[in-house]
């Protein structure tokens, strides 16, 4: 059978076509840049790579690319929609209304977007993916799979906030944890290099968005992201962990409203507000021509991941490997050099020859004397929808 899947995020949309159960990639691509002129969709088959650079001012005109792209006489895969049978979406927060995957209805549709609130940035681009697509393919089964359902099993004691109980009771107020569908993926990919089924963990997903996870035995056990996806590490624009004091400063001293905190923290702040620039190659480059500006956000970034290492330690009693993920943790030599530097009491030694290679394998960038080892694997969260999917199918 025939699965699309179509991973719709805040400025951009990976699809990927899969022939299941094999896990044949048939058609995959980006649109990336959404909302900006210079928009740009890469889109490649077996034997053809298509690139095209547009004005993409939403995600519903990427999607609609995509399509067009997939049954071009040129370049296209299939010859009518009727052809793909499922189509697997990526949702970022299922609050507590999704424990699982789901068949989408409208019920399900309008869950969806009752959660809006809880990741304003990715929701709502996640929610568009599923009405356009059950537009154009409305005989296709469409499925929802969550990212914070991989982080159900975060206990009690780590997912519960010190605040009264009626909020997480009541209304559930409590940490959710997301890039669970990657965090999953990787996860399992590292216990089948380990050859250890019960390793311990730490997951770094470091992209636009970022996040770690304590993973013992398989499971989510802690992870950075919380209620919402902004709390942790320093993102692109998201500030991450912030004093809840300043909220309350900029309020009174400043004026400010709920929204407009809300606004700065998740979309003006981060790499963002440090650096007047939220991709990170640009805050390379600025860094290695001596801009301390660029210098000093690389610091504290990165200070903030070995911050998350040295807790997860101590959360899992042990650490048999650190796993570098995504698209700044699987490319960025940088960011991965800064982070293990000055970490050899948790037994982590980078090797700098092999952090050096990129490859799109699985590889082993710490030293041979290394106590724990340090992994670079790339993600596949649509690899991970399309199976999720298919399992579902077999229900």
């Amino acid at each position: 059978m025939k699965v699309l899947v179509i991973n719709s995020g805040s400025s951009s949309i990976k699809f990927q076509l899969f022939k299941m159960p094999e896990q044949e990639v048939i058609a995959s691509g980006l649109v990336e840049k959404i909302g900006l002129k210079n928009g740009e969709i890469h889109y490649n088959t077996q034997k053809k790579s298509v690139n095209i650079e547009m004005e993409i001012p939403d995600h519903a005109v990427g999607l609609r690319e995509v399509v067009n792209l997939l049954m071009s006489s040129a370049s296209g895969v299939i010859s009518n929609v009727d052809e793909i049978e499922m189509i697997g979406h990526r949702v970022v927060h299922g609050g507590k209304e999704f424990l699982n995957t789901v068949e989408i209805n409208q019920d399900a549709i309008d869950r969806i977007k009752s959660l809006f609130n809880l990741a304003p940035l990715h929701n709502p681009p996640n929610h568009v993916g599923i009405v356009v697509a059950q537009d154009i393919f409305p005989n296709a089964r469409q499925i929802a799979v969550f990212d914070t359902s991989f982080h159900q099993t975060i206990p009690e004691k780590a997912h519960t906030f010190a605040i009264p109980l009626k909020f997480r009771d009541e209304h559930d107020i409590r940490l959710y944890g997301f890039h669970g569908i990657s965090h999953h993926y990787v996860s399992q990919k590292a216990i089948e290099y380990l050859h250890n089924p019960k390793a311990k963990l730490i997951v770094i997903h470091l992209g636009n968005g970022c996040s770690m996870t304590a993973v013992k035995d398989g499971k989510s056990i802690d992870h950075s992201l919380g209620f919402g996806p902004n709390q942790g590490l320093i993102m692109g624009t998201r500030s991450g962990d912030i004093d809840q004091g300043v909220i309350f400063y900029l309020m009174e001293k400043f004026n400010m409203g709920a929204q407009e905190v809300s606004d700065l923290l998740t979309k003006k702040s981060g790499m963002l507000g440090l650096t007047g620039d939220s991709d990170l190659r640009g805050i390379e480059e600025r860094a290695n021509n001596g801009d301390e500006t660029a210098q000093l956000a690389l610091e504290m970034n990165t200070y903030r991941i070995k911050k998350y290492i040295g807790t997860y330690t101590a959360v899992l009693n042990g650490l048999d490997a650190i796993v570098f993920t995504a698209g700044i943790g699987e490319n960025s030599e940088l960011i991965r050099a800064k982070v293990c530097e000055d970490m050899s009491y948790f037994g982590i030694e980078l090797d700098a020859n092999k952090n050096s290679i990129r490859s799109k394998e699985i590889r082993e960038i710490s030293t041979e004397y290394s106590r724990t080892k340090v992994l670079v694997i790339p993600t596949n969260e649509e690899l991970q929808i399309a199976k999720e999917c298919f399992a579902f199918q077999q229900k």
